[in-house]
Formats: C-alpha cells, structure tokens, sequence
C-alpha cells in the first residue's frame, strides 16, 4: 500500500500506472475489491496526498483530483446540479471528482460528471506514462487508462443539466444530458451513453433546431443494456433528453 504525501509524491509513486489500483474516496473500488473484480499488486491512496480543493480565479474554476463531489455541490450548472443528483449525501461525501472522472460502467452507469465537464470544455491534468498532460475531457476519457488525475478546470458559463429519473435505479444515473452556451456555440456531453460520457457533436450542429438535435444525438452514441435501463429505453429517452436541455439553455438566455 502506496500513501503519498503531496502531489509530486503521488506522481512519483504512481510512475506509469502499471499494476496500480487509485483509491481516492474508495465508493467503487473498494465493493469492487471486496468482491474480487480487483486484485492489484499495489494500491495508490490518496487520502493524504493534496489533491483536493477547489479554487476559483475570474471565471476559471478549478478542482483537485481528491476533491470530494459534496465539495463542488454549490458550483453553477451543470456541475452543481448533477454533483445533487448523484447518489446520496454519504457517497457524496467521500467519492472523489477523480475516481468520477476515471470511473467506468461496470453493471450501471457510472462518471456522471464526465458529461457535465465535456459540456463545459474542460480540460483535465494527469501524469503518467510519457510525464504530464493537459487534454480536452473527451481526450482523457477515450485514453484514461495508466493516467493519474491531477485536477480539471474549465471556464464558467450558462449550462443546464436534464437527467432521466426512474425510482428504481437506486441512485444510479439512467441517462443525463448537459447543455452549455460558450461564445462559440453550444456544446452537448452525456452519460449513461457508453462505456465513458461522450459528447454529442451532431446534436451540437442542430443544435437551433432542438427536436433535430434529439435525433442527431443519436449518432453520436454507443447504447448498451444494462442494470438499470436497456439500450432501447435510452434510444427513445435521449432525443427527449437533449431537446429539454436545448430548451432550458434558451430559457435561460
């Protein structure tokens, strides 16, 4: 067991990632290693490596890989509201910004805020094989793997979050859309649309037409079943899903 100290101790342990399980707040590695779906050679803790906090200069907000989600509840949409939607208070207290980054779906849809911060263009900061990087989130997320997060940090802006809410997911999050108005454009990120959150380009593109955009959502995505709804229900839900965030994000204009 590897207890780092400070972030350069952590980076120094982590090396390049081989055969190293990152606990952080430990809300899914742990169950997953009590029921022996992880058996790793060594275990990166990072209670006490300094990786949390949360800082805010102007309008850049930046957020440590060790910051617990119950930290950034009060931060604007969409990172505040879906931070209220995951799971509950106790899981909010101890799961980290990190280990939601690098989460990955195992039976349920998991990472909820990886949709949030494609939508707000953030880029996330880790180290690993080859040193440290800074990438866009749907870079991070696509080649995560032998990567230590460092923080994510993005640029504030109007954004909405839609999410589907069924009573017997058990807090899990079925599916969810982000919305988000940057000078540039709209952009669109999801969850509970693959394997990792993915970001919606085609439903971007009609993204003045919010009906069209539901539809052109669809290409953008790889749907599966799993224990909480089935690939079919997410196919008919995430055109309503998109078009809602449109529709708020142009409320809110």
């Amino acid at each position: 067991m590897l207890i780092p100290t400070s972030p350069a101790e952590a980076a120094e342990m982590f090396g390049d990632g081989g055969d190293t399980l990152v606990v952080g707040g430990g809300t899914i590695v742990v169950p997953s290693i009590r029921l022996g779906y992880e058996r790793p050679a060594r275990a990166l803790m990072l209670h006490r490596a300094g990786l949390g906090g949360v800082s805010q200069d102007g309008g850049r907000v930046t957020i440590g890989a060790g910051a617990a989600l119950a930290d950034i509840v009060g931060l604007g949409d969409p990172v505040g509201a879906c931070v209220a939607h995951i799971a509950d208070p106790e899981v909010r207290g101890q799961a980290t910004v990190g280990g939601n980054l690098c989460a990955s779906n195992f039976d349920a849809p998991r990472g909820d805020l990886q949709g949030a911060l494609i939508a707000l263009g953030a880029h996330v900061r880790s180290t690993g094989k080859g040193g440290e990087r800074t990438e866009p989130v749907e870079d991070f997320l696509a080649n995560r793997a032998g990567r230590l997060v460092l923080d994510v940090s993005y640029d504030e802006a109007p954004g909405v979050y839609v999410y589907l809410d069924r009573q017997h997911t058990h807090e899990y999050t079925a599916l969810a859309v982000s919305a988000v108005r940057h000078a540039d454009g709209i952009r669109l990120g999801a969850t509970g649309v693959g394997d990792h959150g993915r970001r919606l380009a085609s439903a971007e593109a009609a993204a003045g037409d919010p009906a069209a955009a539901g539809q052109a959502a669809l290409a953008d995505v790889d749907l599966q079943d799993d224990a909480v709804a089935s690939a079919w229900y997410r196919e008919q839900t995430l055109p309503v899903l998109v078009r809602r965030a449109l529709e708020q994000l142009q409320e809110k204009a």
